[in-house]
């Protein structure tokens, strides 16, 4: 049942939310943050190490269009508590994996729990704004993913340490089982009802694809959204390594130093995203799409800088504000997806391009990084990797002129 959505509701919704996602990129990157260790005990190279990212974000892929079906369908707030309750038992099931076969499978299920929450989390967020509040709004969700990332890197480098790399998933997984519970008295707001007003059209996912297939906004972000995923994908699962294997960093610093500068850049950057964002699109349709693309382009040399980069001070500095300007994105192009499509099928829509930029991202990015590492260097695989973000960044810029044209019609009742 649906209910009123006031100040206070609307601000604890997204509170509450905003602290679910941070458990989830979390428990998403601890793996990062033990890679090393989980590759000694199984005897794992590069390229099987990626292949466990790869087979998350596969399964991700897969169950995303079921979430996104049940988002549109069934309460919000059920779809949220039972994914976030799949993805902390799984979490927990990693640590316990006594094979490289079972923590495959445990990853899998991980991702499993995840896709669900990422495709309801952001649909229920856009029925507590107004379109005019959601690139910031979501921008606050997101912040969640440099934060979860970066404590994710720290808790697994630091628990993997001094106690063990089984313990940090049991470290990472154990919120989720009280937060999950919680989620299933969240208030559900109205479908639609921070829109427009009008008829809320449920379609089939035939219907659904037929009316994405016309809609150039939203592949114009999905696309950006895409290459960039593929480079992120990639980086943040490998640059932990990197700074210990390439530039002598102990273990624990290096998940610190990624660590600190995902928060602090990763941070920066979405807020600045969303407050500036919602003003360039109010001022001109598109204007936040043109951010993000600016942005990815203003990335790559970063990117590039920090492999070649003799002191640490330069590093760190070209990771800090890569990703600054890499983030600068997640408010404004997920706004874009939200705005670019009718309240009655956004989730279908966040479930199509979340199979979309994790099939053709990062679902593929670290196994084809791994495979660059093992037959050349992880350095020579950043560089190139900061080809796709470059690729990203004239999608965005050049795609702005669509959001300037008149919108398409949406699928009616």
């Amino acid at each position: 049942m649906s209910v009123e959505v006031t100040r206070g509701r609307a601000t604890f919704g997204l509170a509450v939310l905003s602290i679910i996602n941070l458990l989830n990129y979390t428990d998403r990157y601890i793996l990062a943050g033990v890679l090393t260790r989980v590759q000694a005990a199984f005897h794992l190279n590069d390229e099987q190490g990626g292949l466990l990212a790869t087979t998350f974000m596969i399964v991700y892929l897969c169950a995303s269009p079921i979430g996104g079906y049940l988002g549109d369908r069934v309460p919000r707030r059920v779809v949220i508590g039972v994914a976030v309750l799949v993805w902390s038992v799984a979490t927990i099931a990693s640590g316990l994996a006594s094979t490289f076969l079972l923590l495959i499978v445990a990853r899998a299920a991980t991702g499993f729990g995840e896709a669900g929450y990422g495709t309801a989390a952001p649909t229920f967020i856009s029925d507590l704004f107004r379109r005019e509040q959601r690139s910031r709004v979501l921008a606050y969700f997101y912040a969640a993913m440099p934060l979860g990332a970066a404590l994710g890197f720290v808790v697994g480098g630091w628990m993997g340490e001094h106690y063990g790399w089984h313990s940090a998933f049991f470290v990472g997984g154990a919120p989720g089982l009280l937060l999950g519970v919680a989620s299933f008295l969240l208030p559900e707001p109205a479908r639609g009802g921070m829109d427009e007003p009008g008829a809320i059209v449920k379609v089939t996912f035939i219907e659904g694809l037929r009316a994405l297939a016309r809609n150039t906004r939203f592949w114009v972000v999905t696309t950006g959204l895409t290459l960039m995923t593929f480079s992120i994908g990639g980086l943040s699962f490998f640059m932990a390594k990197f700074l210990e294997t390439e530039r002598g960093y102990s273990s624990t610093g290096a998940t610190m130093a990624l660590g600190a500068t995902t928060v602090l850049g990763g941070f920066i950057g979405t807020m600045l995203g969303g407050v500036v964002g919602d003003r360039l699109d109010r001022k001109s349709p598109g204007g936040g799409v043109l951010l993000s693309g600016v942005g990815l382009l203003l990335t790559a040399p970063l990117m590039v800088g920090a492999v070649y980069a003799r002191n640490d001070a330069l590093l760190l500095g070209c990771l800090f504000l890569a990703q600054l300007f890499l983030f600068l994105n997640n408010g404004p192009l997920n706004a874009a997806i939200v705005n670019a499509v009718s309240p009655g099928f956004r989730a279908f829509a966040f479930s199509i391009s979340t199979v979309m930029l994790h099939a053709l991202g990062d679902a593929l990015s670290p196994t084809v990084i791994g495979w660059i590492s093992d037959r050349s260097s992880l350095g020579t695989a950043i560089v190139l990797n900061a080809i796709p973000v470059v690729a990203g960044g004239v999608v965005l810029v050049a795609g702005v002129r669509a959001f300037r044209a008149a919108p398409l019609a949406q699928p009616s009742a």
